[in-house]
């Protein structure tokens, strides 16, 4: 005879885990948000700091892109070995000492050494949380996945708010980062322990189910729908207040206004994003997205006056960032818990590579001809989203098989 009151205790005990561990992990996805919005919206001042050329602070950027790459792949050799929340603590311990060796960074050659550091720490911080949100995903049985990406967002506008606030009470650079630092460093150390470790991970009802691989050339296309995603993210994150401010003659304050009209739609719309899934389904889903977000970036291409480009960033910022979240989720979904981690950490890859896209092909198209024909690229991008819409369940349904990972045995 079963004892139904053990079993009743056991799954109210497995919800308690599994609703700290989400707490956990949403405060994780704010820290990094905030912490990077202070690292980029502080480049000017360290640049003036340290008397640096526009040529090495692109560089800075770049590397810290191609370096996150390694911290993300460092993160799953431990996620296996250990766990993905061994992983996840150990990248926001390193961003956070990487940002309090910026802060008191006294040459130019020490900051690039903190921020390879920091490269590293962002790499396992996004490896880390993403497989955090898709295992808590798994345990839970529904979408939940964007308001994780949703906490990013805020925690993102939280640290552009704070570093304005930082300048107005006229506090150093190395104040700023210093303090952004101390409270990742105490948000991982605090939080950590209730995140999932791998016999939680291991203990839900998928893990000894028949394994289904993805085949190789599904992967890649949810890495490239990935990358263009981040791509069309880092575009608008780049270019956006420098083309207000250079092809439609915005001022200063205005031009600051896109990105912010851009990250607190994408707030909103991350929001939203977990019901519009469990109701109509990911596929339905993205491709909404990415037509949103097609006519938002259309909108900023031709747009004739400021305001009506910082119109076309909000509405690009409803749809595009819903996209990032349903690729994780929707390969998540077909693995169990010994083969999800590797399988995120890899996927976590195309991250960087869009990147480096957005930045590279963006910046040099908008050097050969203006940065309004620069934009048309992030729209072609957009416009390719509608087409990998396909890639995507007709309707989200957690799958009991487990899946393979290119090139793992």
């Amino acid at each position: 005879m079963i004892d139904s009151s053990a079993t009743n205790s056991s799954s109210t005990e497995r919800r308690s885990v599994l609703r700290s561990a989400r707490q956990a992990n949403s405060i994780a996805f704010a820290g990094q948000g905030l912490f990077l919005a202070v690292v980029l919206t502080e480049l000017p001042q360290l640049k003036d700091k340290f008397d640096l050329s526009e040529a090495a602070l692109v560089g800075a950027v770049a590397g810290i892109s191609l370096i996150a790459a390694l911290g993300s792949v460092a993160a799953e050799r431990v996620a296996v070995r250990w766990s993905s929340r061994t992983a996840l603590r150990l990248g926001l311990c390193l961003v956070a000492i990487s940002g309090l060796a910026i802060a008191c960074s006294p040459v130019p050659a020490a900051l690039f050494v903190a921020l390879a550091i920091y490269g590293i720490g962002l790499g396992a911080v996004d490896a880390g949380t993403n497989m955090q949100a898709v295992l808590i995903q798994h345990g839970q049985g529904r979408f939940i996945l964007s308001s994780f990406y949703a906490a990013w967002s805020a925690g993102a506008i939280a640290g552009a708010l704070f570093v304005a606030a930082c300048a107005a009470l006229d506090l150093s650079v190395s104040v700023a980062i210093g303090v952004a630092a101390v409270a990742v460093l105490l948000a991982g150390q605090t939080l950590g322990p209730r995140l999932l470790g791998a016999a939680d991970a291991e203990s839900g009802p998928d893990e000894h189910d028949p394994a289904r691989p993805v085949p190789v050339g599904t992967f890649l296309m949810f890495g490239v729908t990935l990358a263009l995603a981040f791509a069309i993210d880092l575009a608008v994150g780049n270019w956006s207040a420098l083309y207000l401010s250079e092809e439609l003659h915005a001022s200063a304050a205005a031009s600051a206004l896109a990105l912010a009209a851009y990250q607190g739609a994408s707030l909103a719309g991350r929001l939203a994003g977990d019901t519009g899934v469990r109701r109509w389904g990911s596929r339905t889903v993205s491709r909404c997205a990415a037509a949103i977000g097609s006519v938002g970036l259309a909108i900023v291409v031709v747009a004739p006056t400021s305001a009506i480009a910082i119109i076309g960033f909000l509405v690009a910022g409803i749809g595009l960032p819903l996209i990032a979240p349903l690729c994780f989720s929707e390969l998540g979904r077909r693995t169990g818990g010994r083969g999800l981690d590797a399988l995120i950490a890899r996927l976590n890859l195309f991250n960087y590579a869009g990147t480096l896209v957005g930045g590279v092909v963006v910046g040099s198209v908008a050097t050969a001809a203006n940065l309004r024909a620069g934009f048309a690229i992030p729209l072609l991008f957009a416009l390719a989203l509608f087409g990998l819409a396909r890639i995507f369940s007709q309707r989200l349904r957690h799958s009991s098989a487990t899946a393979t990972i290119p090139g793992q045995n």
